[in-house]
């Protein structure tokens, strides 16, 4: 497309581009619907000052492409395939990697009841339920964010890796023979983005988004996100397979998500519908 005239650009507003650098240089202007599809094709080629000068002109630049209802489908298959190319970066702590992370949080079916009937021992359940998911975690590569009440948050460097943890949790949960013949059901949702980083924790939108997926689902399964999907890059041969359950409104996220259930041999494949309102 033809380029701005420089008295054109000069008019335009700040708001009218995604990036403005610290010497105030503005790029990828997106003030109408040609330069939005430009700016998303040109996206990977601004060098940004830093993750979150990045972060900010994508999700500027998201917002635009929704005001103009252009699916930007071309440009979100690009930025995955872009971090997979280049891993995540890991903090300086050496704990939570940053940039593009696949996210996975867990929590147990019906561990009100559980409570009522363990009483004190619920304890040493959740202990037992913590140690699976942590040795799941570490051996598939990923890190430990956080563990409490009958919840868990872990993230990796790569969507393939979350996979593989969460499959290795159903498997290992499934054959446990756990006290008094109790059935322990674990839910698992998946979700790849770019949180922001604290300094032991994630938050966001997208964090917000791992915790709905993780909670329309039912114990035992393991439900993704489309970015998880298209960042974990599985072989049909593999053994593992995404079912595409649907796009679905997810309580306080603002757009449609599509949705998958993670299947593989040893785990269960049949769930109630998703629990969503």
């Amino acid at each position: 497309m033809a380029r701005l005239d420089p008295a054109v650009r000069a008019e335009l507003p700040d708001r009218a581009f995604a990036y403005i650098d610290s010497a105030g240089r503005r790029r990828l202007p997106l003030h109408d619907p040609a330069h939005v599809r430009n700016a998303l094709a040109r996206f990977g080629q601004v060098h940004f000052e830093d993750d979150e000068a990045r972060e900010r002109a994508r999700m500027r630049l998201l917002t635009a492409a929704k005001r103009f209802r252009i699916v930007p489908v071309g440009f979100i298959a690009g930025q995955l395939r872009s971090e997979r190319a280049s891993p995540a970066r890991v903090d300086p702590s050496g704990k939570l990697p940053s940039g593009f992370v696949t996210m996975l949080m867990t929590d147990i079916e019906g561990s009100t009841a559980l409570v009522h009937r363990l009483g004190e021992r619920y304890r040493e359940l959740i202990d037992d339920v913590w140690g699976l998911l942590r040795r799941a975690v570490a051996d598939a590569g990923g890190h430990e964010v956080e563990a409490r009440a009958d919840e868990f948050f872990g993230c990796f460097e790569d969507a393939r890796g979350a996979v593989d943890a969460a499959v290795a949790m159903q498997r290992d949960l499934g054959s446990r023979l756990w006290p008094e013949s109790l059935d322990v059901r674990v839910r698992i949702g998946i979700h790849s983005g770019y949180p922001t980083s604290t300094a032991t924790n994630y938050i966001g939108v997208d964090v917000h988004t791992t915790a709905r997926i993780c909670g329309v689902g039912h114990g035992g399964q393991i439900v993704a996100s489309a970015n998880a999907r298209e960042g974990a890059q599985i072989p049909a041969s593999d053994g593992v397979r995404f079912r595409r359950l649907g796009s679905y409104r997810l309580r306080g996220i603002p757009d449609e998500v599509v949705l998958y259930q993670i299947t593989a041999s040893g785990l269960r494949t049949r769930f109630p519908p998703l629990r969503t309102s």
